[in-house]
């Protein structure tokens, strides 16, 4: 069994876990799923130029690789949602930007929306993180966090705060 906060040498062999763990940015001895998060910056740079339909099909097909390779990866841990999993923050991101106003500062907005709810998890994203096993379970809530990120962001745009 893999301890709870750390991650063995060999998993840096398996492409799979590789990306599971967001590159290595998942092998952070602090706040793995912020520097995970920071994954998804240089995608969404690429990725925010596209129509809303190609920009969703990416997102979904980056949920399901998701789901893939996060089940993968933690079972090879032996560890459900192992701290070092980070996949899931950069698809919620990615979800967080969809159709986001343009400009750095929308960066650092929804980049804070989305830690914000991954990590409080208001209901449903609470109960999902706790009854949806796998690694559909380990992607839902993130992608939820994400779909809450996202209407907070409308709205603040909406608002013209900034």
């Amino acid at each position: 069994m893999t301890d709870r906060n750390t991650l063995p040498t060999w998993i840096w062999r398996r492409p799979d876990c590789v990306i599971a763990c967001g590159f290595g940015t998942g092998a952070a001895p602090y706040a793995p799923g912020t520097f995970g998060t920071l994954v998804a910056l240089p995608l969404y740079w690429f990725m925010q130029f596209l129509s809303a339909p190609v920009y969703l099909a990416l997102c979904l097909l980056l949920f399901i690789a998701g789901v893939w390779v996060c089940d993968r990866t933690a079972k090879l841990l032996k560890v459900h949602d192992h701290p070092g999993i980070v996949w899931d923050e950069v698809v919620g991101f990615l979800i967080t930007m969809f159709m986001a106003p343009t400009g750095w500062v929308w960066w650092v907005i929804g980049f804070l929306l989305f830690r914000l709810f991954d990590i409080v998890k208001p209901w449903p994203i609470r109960l999902l993180d706790r009854q949806v096993g796998g690694g559909f379970g380990i992607m839902v809530d993130d992608g939820l966090a994400g779909i809450f990120a996202a209407i907070s962001l409308q709205i603040i745009a909406a608002s013209n705060l900034f």
